[in-house]
């Protein structure tokens, strides 16, 4: 019984007394009605839940419908993450997740927006419908697929050999007797010590800088490095000639769509697959990577 209620009746015990009506009586009565009430309240809950949730469905598969009636599609990118993404000496963002905006945008025949965001907001643009889709070198776990949905991988994202193409390294034995520069404790270090045969002298720096900056300089002949500090590697330094080798590990890249935006990742799903087979797709890895993109995981 609630506490209002058990006051209530405390409040008009000494008139039951006088007319001879027990309290267990109106106790009983008191809690029929009560719980006649919670019935009706729980499912008024359950029948305005139901509501909400099939409004929230209609909604939630509204952005294919409007990117087709604004003509406009809202892509959130990266501007600080070369050669995915990066503002280019034209002051133009330009890398293979911008080439892949555009190329979505021209298979959906519509006008783009680009939306610059950084790790920590890319996400939330995606909540808030501020972005129809991010395409920012996106990790798909479990942890995120609990907020946002993902479409197929259209890029890799891995770790590798990097050096001069005067140097010819074809496979993990090609490395033994050349020097090797890594950041200590990094994921390219681990892989590479992993595979690496005997007489390959892995040279280990504290940082990536330290590490990127003794390949520059000559002191070793190749570089084990993520794609992304490549890229500003030999964005910097064309002097080196340098170009991707080998693999060390591969962590592909997903496009995020909203959650529940069934119609607009399937549409977005069909462009990858006609990327793919067109050759669209390893074209821009080819450019931007040093490598075609392969075989990506759906």
């Amino acid at each position: 019984m609630s506490f209002f209620l058990a006051w209530e009746l405390h409040k008009v015990q000494p008139l039951l007394r006088q007319v001879n009506i027990p309290i267990t009586f109106l106790k009983e009565i008191a809690m029929y009605r009560v719980m006649k009430l919670s019935k009706r309240l729980v499912l008024t809950i359950a029948a305005a839940a139901t509501l909400l949730g099939l409004a929230g469905t209609s909604y939630a598969q509204a952005a294919l419908d409007n990117i087709q009636k604004t003509k406009l599609i809202k892509i959130a990118i990266p501007t600080d993450f070369p050669p995915y993404g990066f503002v280019g000496i034209d002051l133009k963002p330009q890398g293979l997740d911008i080439d892949m905006a555009n190329f979505i945008a021209a298979k959906m025949g519509v006008k783009i927006e680009l939306l610059p965001v950084t790790s920590a907001n890319r996400i939330p643009y995606l909540q808030t419908k501020k972005a129809d889709l991010v395409i920012s070198t996106l990790g798909k776990n479990a942890e995120r697929e609990k907020v946002i949905d993902f479409t197929w991988s259209y890029s890799p994202f891995f770790q590798g050999i990097y050096g001069p193409k005067n140097i010819s390294v074809k496979s993990m034995a090609d490395l033994a007797g050349k020097t090797v520069a890594a950041t200590r404790g990094a994921l390219e270090d681990q892989e590479l010590t992993k595979v690496a045969p005997a007489g390959t002298d892995i040279k280990r720096f504290e940082d990536n800088n330290a590490t990127v900056s003794a390949f520059v300089a000559g002191q070793t002949q190749l570089l084990a490095t993520g794609v992304s500090v490549a890229g500003v590697m030999m964005q910097k330094n064309p002097q080196l000639n340098a170009e991707y080798k080998l693999l060390l590990k591969d962590s592909p890249n997903f496009i995020g769509v909203g959650k529940g935006e069934d119609a607009l990742r399937t549409k977005v799903n069909a462009i990858i697959a006609e990327g793919k087979k067109s050759g669209d797709i390893d074209k821009m890895a080819q450019k931007w990577l040093g490598r075609p993109a392969g075989q990506l995981p759906e």
